[in-house]
């Protein structure tokens, strides 16, 4: 079993802090077998990270964090950029265009983006995998409710970090049962269901620092746009 970590943010993200390099040397100290960046509508710093990843032991996995026009969906294994902007259901094509697996993070939080609020429970299982345990959640419902779907649909099941800061890379985890180690093994046991997950909720204090940290890089970036 693989431990791999598939929901982090670089500097990249308008909301992110860290450089590739402090994501990487995090995830080879807290003993991942893999990682993904997933930046937000950007995969510049993923692809970089998916080429330097050996260099620390783990496998990389190039994805991003699509803005689709239902809400966010990770695009994993991907060779270029998916624009945002699309609907759910075209967002999900141009990510299998590329032969990528799509997994819809926090499907039921609205406050962050998650699609549940726009589309069907019948859409929802058009995603290759939910995203059921999420580590920035303030309570655990938002991930019950997402598990509880991804079971009643037989739906692979991933968690995630989604980590903003080096320093909560792996907070949760997807164990994955994969037959070799490699990005193509992993992705194709994750579409098979071969997935455990397990992670803790980033401690309240951390969330908030996040939070504050990506409004801040946020507003600098709205106000880059206007310079």
């Amino acid at each position: 079993m693989l431990s791999v970590e598939l929901h982090t943010h670089s500097s990249l993200s308008y909301d992110g802090r860290d450089p590739v390099e402090l994501i990487l040397e995090q995830a080879e100290a807290v003993g991942l077998d893999a990682i993904a960046v997933t930046d937000h509508d950007e995969i510049d710093a993923s692809l970089e990270a998916a080429e330097r990843a050996p260099d620390y032991g783990l496998v990389g996995i190039p994805g991003m964090e699509i803005s689709s026009k239902a809400g966010h969906v990770l695009g994993l294994g991907l060779e270029e950029a998916v624009p945002p902007g699309l609907s759910f259901e075209s967002t999900l094509e141009a990510i299998h265009d590329q032969g990528g697996l799509a997994v819809v993070p926090h499907p039921f939080q609205e406050s962050r983006h998650g699609v549940m609020a726009r589309i069907s429970r019948d859409q929802l299982a058009l995603g290759d995998a939910i995203e059921v345990y999420n580590s920035r959640l303030f309570t655990g419902r938002a991930n019950r409710q997402a598990e509880r779907y991804a079971r009643s649909r037989n739906l692979p099941m991933t968690a995630g970090s989604d980590a903003h800061i080096s320093e909560m890379v792996g907070q949760a985890v997807t164990r994955v049962d994969a037959d070799e180690r490699s990005a193509d093994a992993i992705l194709a046991a994750i579409a098979a269901g071969r997935t455990t997950v397990e992670g803790k909720r980033t401690p309240w204090r951390i969330s908030v620092r996040q939070f504050a940290g990506g409004v801040t890089r946020r507003l600098n970036h709205v106000f880059s746009l206007f310079k």
